[in-house]
C-alpha cells in the first residue's frame, strides 16, 4: 500500500507541477476592430429603445471583462482612427485626420462650400513605430487580417508587412459585394460555393478563417492579432437569406422587392441587422478558438486564459448614405463623419487574465489608450522614438474599472479630458470633452461658433446621464465655462501642430473679406527655387506653402506640403527634389486660401479620377 502511494505520488507531483506553472509573462493580444459598428448596434449597450440586432457572442464577451459605456474612437472616420490606434498618436499630431488624404487643399465643391479642408496626410508615416513593430522587438509574432486603410488606398504603400506585421491577409470575406445586386447570390450549402454556409447557417468569412489560421500557426509564440473586420461597412447586404428573412419578420417589414434602397427610419434595415449578427458570429468563432485551443506555452490551460481581447469600432455607426437608411445611433446625435457623440462613441469591451470580470465602467477611454496598455500587459519597452498620446489603463482594468483616478496622463495628472479634431467635409468641427461637459467648435459659417453640452452629472462616480443627446446648447448660460474650454481646446490643438480649415474664395455666397482677396500676377522658377508674385487688394498675405507631388500623372497621386516664405509681394520656397508638379497656396489675414493654379475641387476629382488628376491643373516641375 505504501509502495503504491509512493509510486502514485511520484507520478502525480510532476503533473501537479505542470498544471501549477505560472502564466507566461508574455500574453497574447487580440484586437478586434469592427468597421462602422454603432454604440447602439450591440445588444448589451441597449438604452432607451432596445436594438433589434442580436449579438449573443459580443454580449457574452462583455460578461467576461469590462464594458465601457464611455468608450471613444480617436476620430469619427476610419483611417485616422486606425492610424492613431496603431501608432498611439493623436490624428492631429499625425496630420492624418480623415480618410484618403494626400491631396492639395481644395473645397469639397468649388462654389457650394464656404470652408475647405486643410492638407492632411494620405498615410501613416513610416517613421511611426506601430504596436506590431514594438511587440516584434519583444519576441512577438504579429498578424493582420481584413481591412488596412492606413495608406492613400487599401493597397497602396505602406502595407501591413511594411509596418511590422509578419502575417497579413486582406480578403473581403463575406463583405464582398453581391452581384448583380444584393437580392442575388446568397450563400448555399454547396461545396463549390466560396461562401458556403457553416453548420450554424452563416456564410463562410475568409477574414475570420485567416485570423484563426494565424493564431494556430503562431500559438507556440506570444502573438498579436489585429482582426480588422470589414463588417459592418457598406455595401449593406447579407449573404444569408435566412438572416434577411429572420429580420424582416422581427422588424415587421416586407421582404425587399427593390434591392437598390432602404428608407425606413430607425433601426429597421433588415440587411444591416443581419450584417451585425454575422459580425457577432465571426467574433464568436475567434473567441471559441481561443477557448477551445490548448496553450502550448502553458500546459493544462487554454489560449484564452493568457489572452487579452479588445473589441471596439473605428467610429460611430453610419446612419445613412444616398438612398439608404442604415441604422440610428439614438439617443446619441449624428453618426460617422461627425464629431458629435454618435460619430465617436463606440462599443468597447476588454477582457484578459487580470481584467475584472462582469464589470461596467463609466470612465472615458479612447482607442489611443490601447498602445500604452498593450506595452504594459506584455512588458514591452516603449521605443525611444515613440511619444504616446494615450494612457495606460491596465491598472484601471485590474483594480477598479470605475476609479477614473487610475487613468493618468504622461505628466502624472488624472485624465479628465479628450480632444477630437475633424476639420473636414460638412462637419468642420473640433471638440473637447472635459468631465461631464463637451464643447464643439464649428468652423463652418452660419453655425453657432461654440456649442456647450452637459452630457453627465457627477462624472464618473456616478455618471448620471443629463444630455448625451447634445440637444441643449448651454454656451450662453455658462459663458465662462465655454470660454475656458474653448481656450483649452485650441491650446491643445496648437500643441499638436494641428492644421485648421480655410475660407473658400470661390464660394458663391457672402463671406466677409471675400472681395478683398489678393490677385496672383505671375509665377516663376529657377532650378529648385520657386516663387509667385501677388497684388494685395485689402487682405494681407500672412503665410503660404508649396504643395507638391512626386508622382504626378500616376494612378494614385500623393501630394505633400513644403514651407514657403512671404517677402514683400512674393511667396517663395524650395521645391523638394523629385517633384513632378506643384501649386502655390497663399493665406491671408481673413483666413482665405488662394491657390495658384486653381486645382479641381474634391467633388470633381472624385468623379474623374484616376483619369483626371490634380497634376493636370498644376505647374510642372520642369517649368523654367
Amino acid at each position: 500500500m505504501n509502495k503504491f502511494l509512493l509510486f502514485f505520488s511520484l507520478f502525480l507531483i510532476p503533473f501537479i507541477t505542470l498544471l501549477s506553472e505560472k502564466r507566461p509573462l508574455k500574453p497574447n493580444i487580440v484586437l478586434i476592430l469592427a468597421d462602422d459598428l454603432g454604440w447602439q448596434d450591440v445588444g448589451c449597450y441597449d438604452i432607451d429603445a432596445p436594438t433589434p440586432m442580436e449579438t449573443p457572442h459580443i454580449d457574452t464577451l462583455a460578461t467576461k471583462g469590462v464594458k465601457f459605456w464611455q468608450g471613444y474612437s480617436p476620430a469619427p472616420t476610419c483611417a485616422p482612427t486606425r492610424c492613431a490606434m496603431m501608432s498611439g498618436r493623436h490624428p492631429a499630431v499625425l496630420q492624418k485626420t480623415h480618410v484618403v488624404g494626400g491631396n492639395p487643399p481644395t473645397p469639397y465643391s468649388k462654389t457650394a462650400h464656404p470652408v475647405m479642408d486643410p492638407w492632411y496626410s494620405g498615410r501613416l508615416g513610416l517613421d511611426e513605430v506601430t504596436i506590431a513593430e514594438a511587440l516584434n522587438a519583444n519576441g512577438y509574432r504579429s498578424g493582420h487580417t481584413g481591412k488596412w486603410h492606413m495608406a492613400i488606398d487599401h493597397h497602396a504603400f505602406p502595407k501591413p508587412s511594411d509596418q511590422g506585421f509578419d502575417f497579413t491577409r486582406s480578403h473581403l470575406g463575406a463583405s464582398a459585394a453581391m452581384r448583380p445586386h444584393r437580392l442575388t447570390g446568397f450563400a448555399t450549402q454547396s461545396k463549390k460555393d466560396p461562401y458556403k454556409l457553416d453548420q450554424d447557417g452563416f456564410p463562410k468569412d475568409q477574414t475570420t478563417l485567416d485570423a484563426i489560421e494565424f493564431m494556430d500557426e503562431n500559438k507556440k509564440n506570444p502573438f498579436f492579432l489585429y482582426y480588422a473586420a470589414w463588417l459592418v461597412h457598406t455595401p449593406i447586404h447579407t449573404r444569408s437569406q435566412e438572416l434577411l428573412i429572420k429580420y424582416c419578420k422581427k422588424l415587421g417589414v416586407e421582404y425587399p422587392k427593390d434591392p437598390s434602397s432602404w428608407t425606413l427610419e430607425g433601426q429597421r434595415n433588415p440587411y444591416y441587422c443581419a450584417m451585425v449578427e454575422m459580425l457577432d458570429h465571426y467574433v464568436g468563432q475567434l473567441i471559441h478558438y481561443l477557448e477551445a485551443t490548448p496553450d502550448p506555452r502553458w500546459p493544462g490551460h487554454k489560449l484564452i486564459e493568457n489572452t487579452y481581447v479588445i473589441l471596439t469600432s473605428d467610429n460611430g455607426g453610419m446612419e445613412k448614405v444616398p438612398n439608404e437608411i442604415i441604422t440610428d445611433n439614438f439617443p446619441l446625435d449624428r453618426g460617422k463623419i461627425n464629431a458629435r457623440e454618435g460619430g465617436v462613441r463606440v462599443p468597447l469591451i476588454i477582457t484578459g487574465p487580470d481584467v475584472n470580470r462582469g464589470k461596467e465602467s463609466n470612465v472615458m477611454i479612447n482607442g489611443l489608450d490601447f498602445y500604452p496598455t498593450i506595452l504594459s500587459w506584455t512588458g514591452t519597452q516603449q521605443p525611444q522614438s515613440v511619444k504616446l498620446d494615450g494612457c495606460d489603463i491596465s491598472t484601471l482594468l485590474r483594480e477598479n474599472p470605475n476609479n477614473g483616478a487610475l487613468v493618468r496622463e504622461k505628466n502624472g495628472e488624472v485624465r479628465n479630458s479628450m480632444v477630437w479634431h475633424f476639420p473636414h467635409g460638412v462637419a468642420q468641427q473640433s471638440t473637447l470633452r472635459r468631465g461631464g461637459w463637451k464643447l464643439i467648435y464649428n468652423y463652418m459659417p452660419g453655425r453657432p461658433e461654440v456649442e456647450l453640452f452637459k452630457l453627465y452629472e457627477k462624472y464618473p462616480n456616478p455618471s448620471q446621464r443629463v444630455d448625451i443627446e447634445e440637444a441643449e446648447n448651454l454656451a450662453k448660460q455658462f459663458p465662462k465655462r465655454a470660454k475656458s474650454m474653448r481656450k483649452e481646446l485650441f491650446d491643445r490643438l496648437d500643441a499638436m501642430n494641428a492644421s485648421y480649415p480655410y475660407l473658400n474664395p470661390a464660394y458663391k455666397g457672402a463671406l466677409k473679406g471675400k472681395a478683398e482677396i489678393c490677385k496672383v500676377i505671375e509665377a516663376g522658377k529657377k532650378e529648385n527655387i520657386v516663387w509667385v508674385r501677388f497684388k494685395e487688394n485689402g487682405n494681407k498675405i500672412t503665410s503660404g506653402q508649396i504643395v507638391y507631388t512626386l508622382n504626378g500623372g500616376e494612378k494614385s497621386e500623393e501630394w505633400y506640403t513644403s514651407p514657403a516664405s512671404v517677402t514683400g509681394d512674393r511667396l517663395h520656397g524650395t521645391l523638394p527634389k523629385g517633384s513632378t508638379h506643384y501649386f502655390f497656396n497663399l493665406v491671408d489675414d481673413k483666413n482665405f486660401l488662394i491657390s495658384h493654379p486653381v486645382p479641381m475641387d474634391m467633388l470633381a476629382a472624385g468623379k474623374t479620377r484616376p483619369k483626371g488628376m490634380y497634376s493636370l491643373d498644376a505647374l510642372p516641375a520642369s517649368l523654367h
